[in-house]
């Protein structure tokens, strides 16, 4: 980021496993290999990634339900190329998290063994549900209806994954967080994801409206982590729809502000989920459109400074490697 602070690494031996990041190759929006390399390479020590899906490199012929197959596909490329070894020491999607529409109900089945025969590296679907009435806020890119988490065929589908050892990452805005519970409730054998802390919203409706939100969602979290096959994201708090403006300033906010900033989002969801089921993530590059990596990352560490030495390690690397069985 131009005019990013310079700061020195917190920590930089730490090892770091970031669950939560995205390759595609837009119009002035590359970010492939070189682009995500510069940025874990920034001084921070990530020995490992997972790739989550954002509608890279679908297929452009075939079964329309086959065509995310392809982003799996384009993916395991990237990691193959990281295993090598030639290209630094980071192990790049070391997981996949993938699309498949579980609105097809039982006949996702073949479409999640398709994503499973491509590669080993293959864990589990994303299938977004954000969704919110109001035209100032932008529905998830699946373009959900409203209440898709529980919908009878949706379900079929989301049933398909357990037998198969598959995970379920959640994408959903904060009023949906009850909905997500009832989910987690029905299907207890499968591991669910909450990515970005549910989504707690801060533009449209939203919007100067902070400590009400953070009311709601305190009440939803809680809640929520009443579900032992549920686990937490901590990250992907600073996107515009959060509210914060970060992407605004002229001057990139340093760890120091932006820690205290957002404090009380992560210490809170840590309370009430305890380590074993909290990691930290980039959500790169959404994220870099507010903070640099090396900045982000940093702010985790002073938000962590008063855990343990175990809970650290749990947070940073351990509970991200566990879930999605990267050792």
């Amino acid at each position: 980021m131009s005019g990013t602070p310079v700061e020195d690494v917190l920590e930089p031996e730490r090892p770091i496993c970031d669950p939560h990041h995205h390759l595609w190759d837009h119009p002035g929006r590359r970010y492939l290999l070189d682009e995500l390399r510069a940025d874990t390479g920034s001084g921070h020590n990530v020995v490992a990634t997972v790739f989550v899906e954002c509608m890279s490199m679908y297929r452009a012929s075939g079964p329309p339900e086959m065509r995310p197959v392809g982003e799996t596909e384009f993916v395991n490329g990237v990691a193959a190329m990281s295993a090598s070894g030639g290209f630094g020491s980071t192990r790049v999607a070391g997981g996949i998290v993938s699309f498949a529409d579980l609105a097809l109900g039982e006949r996702v089945g073949p479409v999640l063994d398709a994503h499973l025969a491509v590669s080993p590296r293959f864990r589990g679907i994303r299938h977004a549900a954000g969704w919110e009435a109001s035209d100032q806020v932008r529905n998830s890119h699946t373009n959900p209806p409203p209440g898709l988490l529980g919908d009878a065929r949706f379900r079929r589908g989301f049933a398909e994954l357990a037998p198969r050892g598959l995970t379920f990452d959640a994408w959903l805005y904060h009023p949906q967080l009850p909905e997500l519970t009832d989910l987690a409730k029905a299907f207890p054998d499968t591991t669910i994801i909450l990515d970005h802390f549910g989504g707690p919203l801060g533009i449209g409706p939203y919007a100067g409206r902070r400590a009400e939100v953070f009311g709601v969602w305190k009440t939803a979290i809680r809640a929520l982590a009443d579900c032992p096959n549920v686990v937490v994201k901590l990250g992907g708090l600073v996107m515009p729809l959060n509210g914060f403006g970060f992407h605004k300033r002229e001057q990139p906010i340093g760890s120091v502000e932006l820690a205290e900033a957002t404090r009380d989002w992560y210490l809170h969801t840590i309370e009430c989920f305890g380590v074993a089921r909290c990691m930290f993530e980039s959500n790169f590059p959404v994220d870099k459109a507010s903070v640099s990596y090396r900045v982000l990352w940093n702010s985790f560490k002073r938000i962590a400074a008063g855990f343990s030495a175990a809970e650290r390690a749990a947070l940073f690397h351990d509970t991200a490697v566990r879930v999605y069985r990267l050792g």
